[in-house]
């Protein structure tokens, strides 16, 4: 079985889903292209990228798009298997930037439904713990909460991993 056009693979801060998704993409395309949104603003972010280059070892190709996926998503072609990670870091880095989320949403739904390869993306599912204490977080986990349903409307495969391990709430894994 192969995977769907769109995967969403959710769960929360170190649950092990890039991993889960890495192990998705890496069983189902020799051609894997990654697709990076974090930015390494500090020395702790700089090592979780170079564990997560390490992990994936060689034999992955990597777009770096923080802001814009478009053109990241148009370069790949019914050879790959795209892994997207994450849409958490994308939805932050554009609320930051005082981006327009409605529209770049709009343009990111857009684009995973006309990729030439599947696409997996790497989401965190944030509306489960505290209310947050300031407008911004609040703003951003409702945001957060409203992209991963829209991605997850259009996805035929998603799953939620809690401690390392996947539960599917949507198709069925290949």
């Amino acid at each position: 079985m192969s995977l769907p056009s769109l995967s969403l693979v959710l769960g929360g801060a170190a649950s092990g889903k890039s991993a889960f998704a890495e192990a998705l993409v890496d069983r189902h395309g020799a051609n894997r292209l990654y697709i990076a949104t974090a930015q390494a603003w500090d020395d702790e972010m700089r090592t979780k990228i170079s564990l997560h280059l390490a992990r994936r070892g060689p034999g992955w190709r990597t777009l770096e798009a923080p802001l814009n996926l478009i053109p990241a998503l148009n370069a790949a072609t019914g050879q790959n298997v795209v892994l997207l990670d994450c849409a958490t870091l994308w939805l932050s880095n554009h609320m930051l930037a005082g981006s327009d989320i409605a529209a770049q949403t709009a343009q990111l739904l857009a684009a995973l439904q006309l990729c030439d390869a599947p696409v997996v993306v790497v989401s965190n599912e944030v509306g489960m713990g505290i209310v947050p204490e300031t407008a911004l977080g609040r703003r951003f986990r409702d945001a957060q909460g409203i992209l991963n349903q829209q991605i997850a409307a259009q996805a035929g495969l998603v799953a939620m991993v809690i401690a390392g391990l996947p539960l599917v709430l949507k198709g069925q894994l290949p």
